[in-house]
């Protein structure tokens, strides 16, 4: 009874004002003049009313998503295919597909000669065993828990290159571009096998905790030494072509069923129609081979007493 007799008043002072308001012509009464009303009103109305009006009808949402886009002018544009077809990815553009080099040579390896070489090598040597005892020949969780872990280096490593270039006021030779690719490249990666096989529960925990002392700790490596930072990515991404080397000897033996290829697989690395799995791990195990160079080279520049910026970065060398 009381709301009932507060709102009244309210409605008794401001009546007045919305009518003065009201009788210009042409104007509209001010926006905290209708916010007043319609607090007042909703004040007094019954609660049947009250739930009726919170529910949100079906016409409202489609008007409100447009007066959105059309008050910040933002509206994706409508892209095809080669073919004519609409585009369906909102990850990537046709523009970011590309064909894999498959032709590089998957048996490069660099041998360690120096102190830091040596350790970086031994470090990666040691994950390795660890990964192999949990998987085993279980690839694509394998490749699954490999590209959440490949991708952290590149994002990291071109993060800090960044802040550097806008710290010392230079450029950056590209290498942040490159970095940056790298890890997104990772990320496809990952958005591809996860077409394939879905991690259990505790492989996901295992990402978690992986990856977090994974970034923490190449954050520090990258700080205090380059140079090993890229040795040990390098390494990395030598066992990388391996896993896979091995994931494509049991789908050719046949203990791994060769599936029809992921859709965003094939337009990613634009694969024919009708590519397998087989297809997708080896372009995948290219990738892993240019990201093997593209470390190993990092690291040989900064052995030499340059810079990254000195030299220009690889741009597209997927």
């Amino acid at each position: 009874m009381s709301t009932r007799v507060v709102g009244s008043a309210l409605l008794r002072r401001i009546r007045p004002h919305l009518l003065s308001a009201a009788s210009g012509a042409g104007r509209e009464p001010p926006a905290y003049t209708l916010l007043l009303s319609v607090r007042a009103a909703s004040t007094i109305a019954s609660p049947a009313k009250k739930e009726d009006e919170a529910k949100p009808s079906a016409a409202a949402t489609p008007n409100e998503g447009k007066l959105v886009s059309n008050y910040w002018g933002i509206e994706r544009s409508q892209i095809a295919k080669a073919d004519g077809t609409p585009w369906r990815w909102s990850c990537f553009q046709p523009w970011d597909a590309y064909k894999a080099d498959t032709s590089i040579d998957v048996k490069k390896h660099h041998v360690p000669t120096t102190l830091l070489d040596k350790i970086a090598y031994r470090t990666v040597k040691t994950l390795r065993v660890a990964s192999d005892a949990f998987f085993q020949r279980r690839h694509v969780y394998h490749a699954l828990l490999l590209e959440t872990v490949a991708a952290v280096p590149g994002m990291v490593g071109g993060m800090l290159l960044h802040l550097r270039s806008l710290r010392r006021f230079e450029h950056s030779g590209g290498w942040i571009r490159a970095l940056l690719e790298e890890a997104e490249n990772e990320r496809m990666h990952l958005m591809t096998f996860m077409e394939v096989a879905r991690p259990r529960w505790y492989e996901r925990a295992l990402v978690l905790a992986v990856q977090g002392v994974l970034f923490n700790a190449y954050f520090v490596g990258y700080l205090v030494s380059p140079k090993f930072a890229h040795r040990v990515v390098g390494y990395l991404e030598e066992e990388a072509v391996y896993s896979y080397t091995e994931y494509l000897k049991d789908l050719e033996a046949g203990a791994v069923e060769n599936v029809p290829a992921p859709a965003i697989a094939i337009d990613y690395w634009c694969l024919p129609p009708d590519a397998t799995l087989k297809d997708v791990v080896a372009v995948i195990r290219a990738d892993e081979a240019h990201h093997r160079d593209v470390n190993h080279f990092a690291s040989d520049i900064h052995c030499q007493g340059m810079e990254l910026k000195d030299t220009p970065a690889p741009l597209g060398y997927h």
